[in-house]
């Protein structure tokens, strides 16, 4: 018998026990339970807050690799009282790996609020999409909070080499319908890709831009992506486009949304 055989195995035996210490293959994913449908946590958290008349968001974008600057975003963010959840604008990972998932959420896990995140095109490279499915949930969902319904939408049309269906017009456009007795006055959409982005299908930025005008309940659309600050009405005066730069720039959104209107500040830290 093999003497190297027992020794082996016993060494197998550590390893398969060790739950994600290792990560053998960059498309493995291995989450630990608290890690997986952070989506539908987060909504079962802000189910049991009270919203008031005003609501208060913080935005952020873009953490990539900045795994220094989010963390002091984080401790940031935390100086701000009655915050009723953050945003994440997408792009949480660079090259898609699970790791870099998990060691952002380690980090935005310490926010004293909920936070909500929208896909990036960075976080769908490699196995990420999966990751993302598995760790947040769906890529494109709605929620309902105080007057207002927020709506995140995948608008990484490139990934889908522009086949015409991202981001999903119809979908979008059933989102933005009250059914009788709904309680919400208004709505506001939240993406990572810009519709004037050439990373954004060219055949759906205006459709895009229409389905929230027609809405009549959009005056307000967030975004990530340009690694840039740039608040703009590019189509008509009906809709602001604000996107959030990266958190490298040392920069994040904070947002305050009263029926019929709101405010945004640029905070640097």
């Amino acid at each position: 018998m093999n003497k190297c055989l027992p020794i082996l195995a016993v060494l197998l035996l550590a390893l398969s026990s060790c739950d994600g210490l290792f990560e053998y293959h960059p498309n493995q994913i291995i989450l630990d339970s608290d890690e997986k449908n952070l989506t539908a946590y987060n909504l079962q958290k802000i189910r049991q807050q009270q919203p008031g008349d005003t609501l208060k968001l913080i935005v952020m974008g873009d953490t990539q690799r900045f795994y220094d600057d989010a963390q002091d975003f984080v401790k940031k963010a935390n100086g701000f009282q009655d915050i009723d959840f953050v945003v994440h604008q997408g792009d949480i990972s660079d090259f898609g790996m699970t790791q870099e998932f998990k060691w952002i959420h380690d980090i935005m896990e310490d926010l004293k609020w909920p936070y909500f995140t929208v896909i990036g095109n960075h976080d769908m490279l490699a196995n990420a999409r999966k990751v993302y499915k598995k760790m947040y949930g769906d890529f494109n969902y709605s929620f309902v909070y105080g007057h207002t319904k927020f709506v995140f939408i995948d608008t990484n049309s490139r990934e889908y080499s522009f086949n015409g269906k991202v981001p999903d017009l119809g979908w979008l456009r059933g989102q933005l319908q009250q059914e009788p007795g709904a309680t919400w006055k208004q709505a506001i959409t939240i993406s990572h890709i810009p519709p004037y982005d050439g990373d954004f299908d060219k055949k759906l930025e205006l459709p895009f831009h229409q389905t929230l005008k027609e809405s009549n309940l959009v005056s307000l659309s967030l975004y990530g992506h340009i690694h840039r600050w740039l608040s703009e009405y590019p189509y008509d005066n009906h809709i602001l486009y604000h996107a959030t730069t990266t958190v490298k720039e040392r920069g994040f959104s904070y947002i305050r949304i009263w029926e019929g209107g709101y405010d945004i500040k640029r905070i640097a830290f």
